[in-house]
Order: C-alpha cells, then sequence, then structure tokens
C-alpha cells in the first residue's frame, strides 16, 4: 500500500549517502508508522506523530527507541513528504544515561571459555582485545588483520571514520586457529556457514546470552559489554584517554569520559580523601 512512499524513501537516502542498514532500518520505522495511522500519507501531520510515539511510550517502548522512530519519520516528512516539521509538537525524548556494563578480566576469561564454537570465541575474543563494535568485527576482512604491524584496519563504521587499533598477541593466536580450521577464508572474515555473507548482530546476541548463562554471568551481558570493557582496563592501566579516545574511533572526548566512571578507581591510584594519613589530617 505504502511502497511508492517508501521507494522515494530509499532514493532520498541514498542520495544522501546514507548506509544501507541506515535506510532499511528508516524504512521499518516508517513502514511500521505509516501501518499504524492507516492515513493517506499525504494529509499526515505532525500530529499524528506525537500521537503515535505517545502510544508506543504507553506500551513500554525506551526512550532511544522511540528517537529512533522520531528520527526516521522526521526524514520521512522533510525528504519525501517535504512536511514541516515541528520540534515543539514532536521533540525527540530525554534519554536515561546509565553506565555501560562492564566485565573483570576474568569474566572475560570465562565468557570465552563458555563460548565453544571457535567463531564466535575469536569474534568475542577480537571485540575485547581491540575494542571494536560488533558491527565492526562482523564486516572484517581477512586483509584487515596485520601480523606484521599487529593492527586490525577497522572499516564501515558507525561515524564513516576507517581506522586502526591494536590486535593483541593472544588474539592473533585464537585468529589462526580459528582460521586454519575454518578453510583459511580470504573474503570475509567470519562469514555465515549457510550463506558465505556477514553474520547479523542478532546471532551474536543470541550466542554471547548462551555463553554468559553457561558462565554464570549476568543476563545483561552483550557484545558491547567486550568493548566497554576493553576501554575500562584500559583506563584503569593508566592509558591516556586520548589513545582510548582513538582506538575506540569516538569523534567526541565526551563518549570515552564515560569509562572514567566505570573505571575501578583504587587500580587508578585514587585514594578518598577520608582515607588520608593521621599525620596528614593533623597538619
Amino acid at each position: 500500500m505504502y511502497n511508492e512512499y517508501l521507494l522515494k524513501l530509499e532514493e532520498a537516502g541514498e542520495i544522501r549517502n546514507l548506509k544501507e542498514r541506515s535506510i532499511n532500518c528508516y524504512k521499518n520505522y516508517v513502514s511500521y508508522f505509516l501501518n499504524y495511522v492507516k492515513k493517506n500519507p499525504e494529509e499526515l501531520i505532525c500530529q499524528d506523530v506525537r500521537e503515535f510515539l505517545l502510544a508506543k511510550k504507553k506500551e513500554g517502548l525506551k526512550s532511544t527507541t522511540l528517537n529512533l522512530y522520531n528520527s526516521a519519520i522526521r526524514f520521512f516528512y522533510r525528504n519525501v513528504l517535504h512536511i514541516l516539521w515541528d520540534d515543539t509538537t514532536v521533540p525527540r525524548m530525554i534519554i536515561d544515561h546509565k553506565l555501560p556494563t562492564v566485565l573483570t578480566r576474568e569474566e572475560v576469561d570465562q565468557l570465552l571459555d563458555a563460548t565453544d564454537n571457535l567463531k564466535y570465541k575469536a569474534m568475542f575474543a577480537t571485540m575485547y582485545s581491540s575494542g571494536m563494535r560488533v558491527s565492526e568485527v562482523i564486516h572484517l576482512h581477512y586483509d584487515d588483520i596485520s601480523r606484521t604491524n599487529m593492527q586490525i584496519h577497522v572499516r564501515d563504521t558507525k561515524n564513516r571514520m576507517d581506522r586502526y587499533t591494536i590486535l593483541s598477541k593472544r588474539n592473533l593466536e585464537i585468529l589462526t586457529e580459528y582460521w586454519f580450521r575454518k578453510g583459511k577464508p580470504r573474503g570475509i572474515l567470519f562469514p555465515n556457514k549457510f550463506t558465505g555473507e556477514y553474520l547479523t548482530v542478532s546471532t551474536l546476541e543470541q550466542v554471547i546470552r548462551r555463553s554468559a548463562k553457561k558462565a554464570e554471568l549476568s543476563a545483561g551481558t552483550t557484545p558491547h559489554c567486550l568493548r566497554h570493557s576493553f576501554a575500562t582496563h584500559l583506563m584503569e592501566a593508566g592509558v591516556d584517554t586520548r589513545n582510548i579516545q582513538v582506538l575506540l574511533g569516538h569523534r567526541d572526548p565526551k563518549s570515552t569520559e564515560v569509562y572514567l566512571h566505570t573505571s575501578n578507581k583504587s587500580l587508578m591510584g585514587i585514594q578518598s580523601p577520608f582515607d588520608r594519613k593521621e599525620d596528614e589530617a593533623d597538619e
């Protein structure tokens, strides 16, 4: 029913050089919205979006998800329907910023030991040892691994900025074992065994949930926890925040500074003033 408009949305995304997965997300969110309101798109107004988002909020959708709907529908209104968008009628929702979940070094080892499939073990090890996003690891190719320089070339990043990150010796050993046992893949490093194409994020999320349960870790353990753990452990080891920012591929240093809140301050050599020595207190 709305295929004509979704095709126009796809074209609008392509002319702006949006990533394919971003365009597909926009199409999915807008399609859901259109099927919900059941109106002629030419008759839509901002109040329709407001009522839709309020209804979804009452159903329990989180602010982050609702803001994704907001972004997709706003793009559709402005670039396909050419309707004036009103941020007062449809404001973005305030998001609660919770601290990321961080695993200890021992818990990372437990997770890897509980992952029987060597391919997924190699992927999890790469995420922790290099700080890569799950989507970045999924899109790794054989040529992205440099044994000579002990670096990983990270392409297809969230912010479209290629970068290099570190390749640990221990991770290289796991990757090498995987590579030989899985037939020496030369293209996609971690292909789907059925299609030969890229794996999906949801696949890794399912696998890590099973491994976390087996290792008796928190039910909230996700692939992204490994990236958080990488950054936090580097910060505790005294690595400069700017270097961590570069390794993570953060544009905004504030995104990196969140790991100051998750770090173990005792490992960073910070002492509470309440624990000052008695002779210092008497001065």
